[in-house]
This record gives C-alpha cells, sequence and structure tokens, in this order.
C-alpha cells in the first residue's frame, strides 16, 4: 500500500501482546471497542484488530491552585491535592477511555466550584480551621461526578491557604501582641504578688520590732523600779535618785554616740559646770512636776519601790 508506513503493518498484523501490571488495554475492530485485556500475553486479529490505547490503574495525583476570597475580603491561594485513579472493571476502563478527553481539568473544573462555594462564607480563620472539612466536600463531589467516567477518588487535600504576605504579616504582628499582653499581665501579677509580700514582710518586722522595743522599755522600767527600790531602802531622797538616774542615762547616751561609727559630728557642751548644769535642770523639772502634780491632785510620778518601801517615805 502506498504510503503506508511498514512498521506500522506489522505492528498491526502482530498476534500477541502483552499488557502491564496495573495496566489495561482498548482493543478495537475496526475502530469499533471490542474489549479490555487485562495484564499478561494477550492474542489479536491480526489486520482486524488493534490496540487503541492503554490505561494506567496507578493512583495519580493532581496538583491545583485556586484563588478565591473569604467572607472577611481577604484573597487566598488554596493548594488542592486530588488522588485519584481509573476504576478495575472493565467498564470503568471503557468509560474512562472513550467518555473524558483530559479528566483533570474535568476535576479541577468541580474542586474550583466546591472552594469557591465553601470559601467566601467562611472568615480567614475559620478557613484554616475547617480545612478538613472542605477537603471532604471536595473528594465526595468529584466521587460522585468522576465516577460516572470509570475514575475513584482516592484522596482530595487542601495542603495550604496561604493570603497575601502583607496579611501574614499583619496576623503575626496581632500575635505578638496577644502573647506581649499576656505576658505584660502575668509580669504585673509577679510584682503584685512580689509587693504584698514585700509589704507582709515589713509589717511582720516592724511587728517583731515594736515587741522588742516594748520589751527593752519594759526592762528598763523594771530595772529603774529596782535601783529605785534600793535607793528608797538606803533612805536616799527619790528626787535627788532620778535626777542622778537622768544624768546617768545622759551620759550613756554621750558615750553611746562616741562609739557609734556612722555617727555625724554633735556639737555638746561638756565642761564641768555643763554637767552640773544639767544636772541642775534636771533636779529642777522634777521638783516643778512634783508641785505640779500635787496641786492637781495627782500622785507624783515616781517609780514606787517594790514592797512598798517607798511608799513608807
Amino acid at each position: 500500500m502506498i504510503g503506508r508506513d511498514p512498521i506500522e503493518g506489522i505492528r498491526h498484523a502482530t498476534l500477541f501482546f502483552t499488557v502491564e501490571q496495573q495496566e489495561r488495554a482498548i482493543v478495537e475492530r475496526f475502530g469499533k471497542f471490542v474489549r479490555v485485556a487485562g495484564p499478561g500475553l494477550q492474542t489479536k486479529t491480526p489486520f482486524v484488530e488493534r490496540v487503541a490505547g492503554r490505561m494506567s490503574l496507578q493512583v495519580e495525583q493532581l496538583n491545583s491552585q485556586i484563588e478565591t476570597k473569604t467572607k472577611d475580603n481577604v484573597f487566598v491561594q488554596v493548594k488542592l491535592a486530588v488522588q485519584y485513579k481509573v476504576g478495575p472493571g472493565d467498564q470503568q476502563v471503557q468509560d474512562a477511555y472513550y467518555k473524558l478527553d483530559d479528566p483533570e481539568v474535568q476535576m479541577q473544573s468541580y474542586a474550583f466550584d466546591v472552594v469557591r462555594s465553601h470559601i467566601p462564607s467562611m472568615d480567614l480563620d475559620e478557613a484554616y480551621a475547617d480545612a478538613d472539612t472542605i477537603a471532604m466536600h471536595i473528594q465526595e463531589t468529584l466521587h460522585a461526578q468522576m465516577g460516572e467516567y470509570g475514575y475513584e477518588i482516592v484522596k482530595a487535600l487542601i495542603t495550604n491557604i496561604e493570603p497575601d504576605q502583607r496579611v501574614k504579616d499583619a496576623m503575626n504582628n496581632i500575635n505578638a501582641a496577644q502573647r506581649n499582653q499576656v505576658a505584660a499581665s502575668a509580669q504585673g501579677d509577679a510584682q503584685k504578688t512580689l509587693a504584698v509580700k514585700k509589704a507582709e514582710g515589713e509589717k511582720e518586722t516592724m511587728r517583731l520590732q515594736g515587741e522588742g522595743v516594748a520589751a527593752e522599755r519594759m526592762a528598763i522600767a523594771q530595772g529603774l523600779h529596782e535601783s529605785l527600790d534600793v535607793i528608797a531602802q538606803h533612805g536616799l531622797d527619790l528626787k535627788e535618785a532620778m535626777a542622778l538616774v537622768a544624768l546617768t542615762q545622759y551620759t550613756d547616751m554621750i558615750r553611746a554616740l562616741g562609739e557609734a561609727s556612722n555617727t555625724n559630728t554633735v556639737l555638746l557642751p561638756h565642761s564641768p559646770s555643763s554637767v552640773g548644769d544639767i544636772m541642775s535642770q534636771i533636779r529642777d523639772g522634777i521638783l516643778i512636776a512634783d508641785a505640779a502634780s500635787r496641786e492637781t491632785g495627782a500622785r507624783p510620778r515616781a517609780i514606787p519601790p517594790a514592797g512598798g518601801a517607798a511608799a513608807s517615805r
């Protein structure tokens, strides 16, 4: 035959042909479908039948990217992966070969329809949270629509929902601000707790210091009481004794000032005549206080000795 490829003629005239595993062959007779040939060694009528095509039964994946808008007017790129395969039945193989010229375009159209009917009804956060639900709707839709064409949908996945970079930066800033707010609140609570504990500690310290001062004054008063008791027992005048005790405390104060390492310079008159003046001032103060107490009918502010010795005087 003029113009006919001899190799093509030999191929058509071959009696035997093989089909690989996970593959099906479409056999036609004079351009009409005859049968689906399975894996292994197969035969056909030379010059009458031919292998029109082969269909793989392996799982394939369709990757697509869909742009749509969310309910809060954020444009996002939805990345979709659909895993599909041709069904193992002869009718499914026949339908897949003859009914669809480009199955991926068909699946992509159905997937776009599902995504664009769900995403615009959700906020961006809801779209992220319900990505699995959207993928399930895509899988169910494709399974129902592509089943009549001999295709099975193994899995539909939404691999990513990606907004514009500026939107992502704004979301990150919001997240960072919220975390800073929580951190500031926790830090404020910690400072409040420290302040309360510090105040409680200072309160306890002041209470203990007050008890110490009170105990010290009680000890001093007890010591003065015992000293005046001894003085009264020896027949000394109580007022003179009080003046002597006051002078002794004054000299003790002078000694304490001199022994302290962090005391500022204090200038006091401390000549013998000055000590005599201080003694006279103390005595006069005691006499005036005693006279005032007699005029008002009050008892003298002298500490009575133990056992009633001072009272007897």
